[in-house]
């Protein structure tokens, strides 16, 4: 994981006129480029919603810069503005490798986020000078990079509770068995933050950006059986079309993800199991899991579970819900994965 999980911190101000407005940001140097997405990227969420501001922290991707972003969104009295009402948003940008810690923590700095939203909304309130909201934010940059270093030390030296632990890697080569997943759905379901939420080891990644797949392994007991299950995260892009058929090959199971609160990445569910009969020539049955994301966004959610298991059925598929948010029924979901797979490997599965 990086040394400093900060890469960048912008504060966009909603101007009616003008639009999205990236008033502050750190490091004073930081290119336009990336404060201009971050400002229009930001207020688009807003304008898309409604204009409704959203009480949590949220995360979103910044694909074309390679970053994350995780967002709190201001909302304050201002006559000046239409209904009376000024809207901005606190930006901090960070490396797509270091999301683990700020998904599985993101909890934890909400209260620093809030303090710092409510200063700046006063600040801001009382025109003060531009250096004073800058010091508040390097000051929010501080708090959350001395929150987050103890948050990772606290974990590193705590022993795993989880229901289905991780085998030491004293242990790594004494996996009995070695199982390959494919994890296929459409750009920004989820994929990735699923996986880092199943293997919580976002540094060990390998991550081939020209050949548009990320490989990660975890290690686990299954019953008796130690298990090594390696996740291969296919992009879903069309570029990497043609590339993807070589990606299936050798798996053992695959999951296809779509997210809750978007129809048209559950539209394409089709479309990944279609291609996915098509670009594998085993005749062996493949055993499929349909994950359904962000079941924690109950109120933005679009996709019922009864539509969600029709497709499942129609497909051969199992559905679970998951949260990648929250963790709910991550790693229930690919321990169930693991074990159909020793099943299936006890007797023949044809067509």
């Amino acid at each position: 994981m990086s040394s400093d999980l900060i890469h960048s911190i912008v504060y966009t101000d909603f101007d009616d006129v003008i639009g999205p407005n990236p008033l502050y940001y750190l490091p004073t140097e930081l290119p336009e480029n990336i404060r201009m997405l971050v400002g229009i990227k930001t207020i688009t969420i807003l304008s898309g919603d409604h204009g409704f501001i959203p009480d949590s922290l949220i995360i979103i991707p910044f694909p074309s810069i390679r970053l994350k972003g995780i967002i709190k969104y201001i909302e304050r009295h201002d006559s000046s503005r239409r209904g009376n009402v000024a809207q901005s948003a606190i930006t901090f940008l960070f490396k797509e490798i270091d999301d683990i810690i700020f998904y599985k923590y993101i909890d934890y700095l909400d209260a620093p986020f809030n303090e710092a939203a409510r200063i700046i909304g006063e600040l801001q309130s009382q025109n003060a000078p531009h250096e004073k909201i800058l010091r508040e934010l390097k000051h929010l940059q501080e708090n959350i990079r001395a929150l987050l270093v103890k948050l990772r030390a606290k974990e590193s030296m705590q022993t795993s509770t989880k229901p289905f632990p991780e085998i030491s890697t004293k242990q790594e080569k004494n996996a009995e068995f070695k199982i390959k997943l494919a994890v296929c759905g459409d750009p920004g379901v989820g994929k990735t933050s699923t996986i880092l939420r199943f293997t919580d080891n976002a540094f060990s990644r390998r991550y081939l950006p020209t050949m548009g797949v990320s490989i990660s392994d975890k290690l686990f007991r299954v019953k008796k059986n130690v298990i090594e299950l390696i996740l291969w995260d296919i992009a879903g892009q069309s570029k990497f079309e043609l590339m993807r058929r070589h990606f299936y090959q050798g798996s053992e199971a695959v999951v296809l993800v779509f997210d809750l609160t978007n129809p048209i990445s559950f539209s394409s569910i089709r479309d990944w199991e279609a291609d996915l009969r098509k670009n594998i020539s085993d005749e062996k049955v493949m055993i499929g899991y349909l994950f359904g994301n962000k079941c924690d966004m109950i109120k933005e959610r679009k996709i019922s579970n009864e539509d969600a298991l029709q497709l499942a059925n129609e497909l051969n598929l199992i559905y679970i819900e998951i949260s990648a948010m929250t963790g709910k029924n991550v790693e229930y979901a690919f321990y169930k994965i693991a074990e159909a797979v020793l099943e299936s490997r006890t007797e023949p599965m044809y067509n």
